[in-house]
């Protein structure tokens, strides 16, 4: 599944999965206007939000291991694949939401 999904970290970075673009690196320029921001590109928001929910499911992976080894509880288990299940739905709902932006864009008349 990991290896899947490994294709996703060429795209450039979000925070964490469920930060707002907002709440990831946008820091005011000094002499700005009010609601003027500058701070990462859109483009490193989706590489570090993909690199997260890469980081995620790995984890997920991990721990279902150790569980079956007996080296985790039950309890560590079920949060640790409860936030990979997160994590991938979120990736999944972004990529959706940007391949119906991109049909929508080549869609327009010229």
């Amino acid at each position: 599944m990991i290896d899947a999904l490994s294709g996703i970290s060429g795209i450039s970075g979000l925070g964490a999965v469920g930060k707002t673009l907002l709440e990831t690196k946008t820091t005011a320029t000094p002499g700005a206007t009010p609601g003027q921001a500058t701070g990462a590109s859109f483009g490193e928001v989706l590489t570090e939000m993909a690199s997260d929910a890469m980081n995620n499911i790995r984890q997920g992976e991990a721990m279902s291991f150790a569980g079956i080894q007996g080296k985790a509880s039950t309890r560590e288990v079920v949060d640790a694949v409860m936030q990979a299940e997160q994590s991938l739905q979120t990736a999944i709902s972004i990529r959706d939401k940007v391949v119906s932006a991109f049909l929508d864009v080549t869609k327009m008349q010229i």
